[in-house]
């Protein structure tokens, strides 16, 4: 009669038993990472209604933006930032495109000088912010489209405060700045030269200063900057958590046809990548453009072709 093989069965009960311990594991990790969702998404709601109800939410939504995919796939957003959220027509402060790539998790930034020349569709030349001015989102995606021949697919318009707020939010003890010098003037606040931490609406003021010798381009350079800083802050554990509540405060002040749930999506995976630079172009290009007078004032004539292809090698390579 054939003995049992002891080491045999041995074998197979060390096995089952790690496969026991093993499942179990697995299964209290599902278990944590479910009650994560829970909570961050908890953190989201309670930071939503929060913002909700310091502020009218009763504004214009059906804006007119008849966005174009992009072929590769890349998403492209026209960023603008505005003080008035849709209530009343404005001129835009700030002209961004942003583009991320799902695939190579790599982000472009570029800055559209606002007093840029161009042919506004149905309209006569005039500075490049009047287009949103004259016909808001819509407008303006023609006007880019008709002078830089590049499409966009999704628009956002952040209202100034909500920025403020999302930044307080994240950065309650602030976020540290070299000041380049004093700044006053057009802020409603002063910021003195130095390294120091300014709370959300003293960044504000230091990305909205257009002083000291080189203007607008100056605060372009500053604006760029700080989305660089904010990146880099953001890439940790801690930034990821924070994410949620982030997009909860600001989500009442942007105006935009992006999906919340695509917006988290992309930030976490930009924010979990192991290399966050923000690939940046100023438009105009150095030595494309000059001060001009017309009838609608001072504006930057460019060489728009130089521009044009500077912008699309970019957006593209």
């Amino acid at each position: 009669m054939t003995k049992p093989n002891k080491g045999t069965r041995s074998g197979k009960h060390r096995r089952k038993k790690k496969k026991k311990v093993f499942l179990s594991i697995f299964l209290l990790i599902v278990l944590i990472g479910l009650s994560g969702v829970g909570y961050l998404y908890f953190d989201y709601k309670m930071a939503l209604q929060k913002s909700e109800a310091e502020i009218d939410t009763n504004v214009k939504s059906d804006i007119e933006f008849k966005g174009v995919e992009d072929k590769l796939g890349r998403v492209n957003i026209l960023l603008l930032g505005v003080d008035t959220r849709g209530k009343e027509k404005s001129r835009t402060d700030t002209i961004m495109i942003a583009q991320y790539n799902p695939e190579t998790k790599k982000s472009k930034l570029v800055s559209l000088m606002r007093d840029i020349y161009v042919d506004i569709p149905g309209y006569k030349k005039n500075k490049l912010n009047a287009a949103y001015a004259f016909g808001e989102t819509e407008l303006l995606r023609k006007t880019i489209k008709e002078n830089f021949d590049v499409d966009l697919q999704y628009y956002a318009i952040i209202d100034f405060k909500g920025f403020a707020k999302t930044i307080d939010i994240a950065f309650p003890k602030g976020v540290e700045i070299d000041v380049e010098q004093k700044m006053s003037k057009g802020i409603d606040m002063t910021l003195q030269p130095g390294v120091q931490p300014l709370n959300g609406d003293q960044l504000l003021g230091y990305v909205r200063w257009r002083g000291g010798p080189d203007s607008d381009f100056g605060r372009v350079k500053r604006q760029q900057k700080v989305m660089q800083i904010l990146a880099d802050k953001m890439a940790s554990v801690q930034g990821v958590l924070k994410l949620p509540r982030m997009v909860g405060t600001i989500q009442p002040y942007i105006l935009t046809n992006l999906s919340y749930g695509n917006l988290l999506a992309m930030g976490t995976s930009f924010l979990t990548d192991s290399n966050q630079d923000i690939q940046k172009l100023t438009i105009p290009i150095n030595g494309t453009a000059r001060d001009a007078r017309h009838s609608v004032g001072l504006v930057l004539e460019i060489d728009m072709e130089k521009n044009k292809e500077a912008l699309k090698a970019f957006l593209n390579e």
